[in-house]
């Protein structure tokens, strides 16, 4: 189990050092996935980052994919299989270089929403999505035998925002979704 303490993360109580590059699933055809996450390995990383594109998995509102390219629990299963820790970064917003940061446009169909903020309205939107994607993501936490090591809140929200309030709510959202690593 990754622990941190004293400035050191730990794997199973032995010094551990995440070597972590980027592949984001839904980037890449399935079927390069594997060819992809070996060469990331044979790098001599034992860690694979992925954000998770809200827009992309519910394109349409409360229609869910995650089939074929969007299969994240494909994904992690294949990254396990090859030996590899994951860090997911499930959003709401993930930014990279993505339209809109990963949020779905049908959001801005609720004239006067307020985006990532702790407006209700806004929010029961973020928390639906949560509450779907974690499904896919909760039975691979390292915490229930799987290979998922940490997940990320949100993504580059200081040059956003400084509302501590949004992040720790995003932060208890993906604790009451399961997560607990």
């Amino acid at each position: 189990m990754l622990t941190y303490q004293n400035g050191q993360f730990y794997m199973d109580g032995a010094p551990f050092h995440i070597h972590s590059g980027a592949i984001h699933y839904f980037r890449t055809l399935p079927q390069q996935w594997e060819d992809r996450l070996q060469k990331l390995k044979d790098c001599g990383l034992n860690t694979v980052e992925t954000y998770c594109c809200w827009n992309m998995h519910e394109p349409k509102q409360g229609q869910f994919c995650f089939e074929g390219l969007l299969d994240i629990s494909a994904f992690l299963s294949l990254a396990e299989k090859l030996g590899l820790y994951v860090i997911v970064r499930p959003g709401p917003y993930i930014c990279a270089e993505w339209e809109f940061g990963g949020l779905p446009s049908w959001l801005l169909t609720d004239d006067g929403i307020r985006l990532r903020t702790t407006e209700e309205r806004y929010f029961a939107h973020v928390r639906r999505y949560m509450q779907v994607l974690m499904e896919q993501i909760t039975p691979h936490l390292q915490t229930n035998g799987g290979n998922v090591i940490m997940l990320s809140v949100e993504n580059e929200y200081g040059s956003y925002g400084n509302s501590r309030a949004y992040m720790n709510q995003c932060a208890q959202l993906l604790r009451d979704c399961g997560a607990d690593v």
